[in-house]
């Protein structure tokens, strides 16, 4: 393996590498990010998105599936020791094989597909990392063709959340965007382009049950903030609230559990519709 870096220290190059971990603004401000764990790393390459640099082990015996990731792209190679794997892999129990940078993609909402059975889903503020990652991965496995993360918001790119994605990241496009103006414009446009798209929030006084609501139809989803739900904008907004039925003595349901059962209700549907 040729490599046309190496890194053994501590040096800037690690430093900014590190950065990508915990530090927001140094993640925007270079417009990149860190991937971690075989699928992801695998999705971002196989998916053609644009990968800058893949660190490899140079202190390990590497798999056949590192040395087939590294040959698939023209990323830059860099041999990175095996203590600073460790230390940038986010595991305690042994340094990864392989990472990769990644570019960030544009936050434009033309990436998210439309069309008159469209399903996307909007996550309001949410606070946790790993929420946003879960969201995304029901988002993908339930058919929704993207994911809208509004106003002030835990990172799409943090690691917490890339890691709870599996890859999903890579599958389904997600757009951050300020507020829900935009989003809401971004629907005008849909409209007048004759899809008739429907808001429906999730809410646990919402008029309806989910499994009441015709979720066949073009729909933007709504799933609020993990403590305060929907915003006032988001809920003025909304054509319509649905519920999830509850028994027992749960008084809520974690909010990317919440987004989950309501996007296999949508994808129950459809599949039933697509049936008869």
């Amino acid at each position: 393996m040729v490599a046309v870096l190496r890194v053994t220290t501590r040096n800037a190059r690690f430093q900014q590498w590190e950065a990508l971990l915990s530090n927001r603004t140094k993640r925007q401000r270079g417009g990149e990010f860190l991937v971690q764990g075989v699928r992801p790393i695998r999705m971002a390459i196989q998916l053609g998105w644009q990968v800058r640099q893949v660190l490899y082990n140079a202190d390990a015996h590497l798999s056949t599936w590192a040395h087939e990731t590294l040959d698939a792209t023209r990323a830059t190679k860099v041999a990175v020791a095996g203590e600073l794997m460790f230390e940038l892999g986010g595991k305690m129990d042994d340094a990864p094989e392989l990472l990769a940078i990644v570019a960030m993609p544009d936050d434009d909402l033309s990436r998210i597909p439309t069309s008159p059975d469209m399903l996307a889903v909007v996550f309001d503020r949410p606070t946790s990392p790993g929420n946003i990652g879960t969201l995304i991965r029901s988002a993908d496995a339930f058919g929704a063709s993207g994911v809208i993360v509004t106003g002030h918001a835990a990172d799409v790119y943090d690691p917490k959340s890339v890691r709870a994605s599996t890859g999903s990241l890579f599958s389904v496009p997600v757009v951050r965007v300020p507020s829900h103006r935009p989003v809401l414009d971004w629907v005008e446009t849909i409209r007048a382009d004759g899809v008739d798209v429907r808001i429906v929030g999730t809410d646990e006084h919402g008029e309806a049950q989910a499994t009441e609501y015709d979720f066949t139809q073009p729909t933007l989803m709504l799933v609020g903030n993990e403590t305060t739900g929907l915003s006032s904008a988001w809920r003025d907004a909304c054509d319509h609230l649905v519920r999830i039925p509850m028994a027992g003595m749960a008084s809520s349901l974690n909010a990317a559990t919440a987004g989950s059962v309501v996007l296999y209700e949508s994808a129950r549907q459809r599949a039933t519709k697509e049936r008869a």
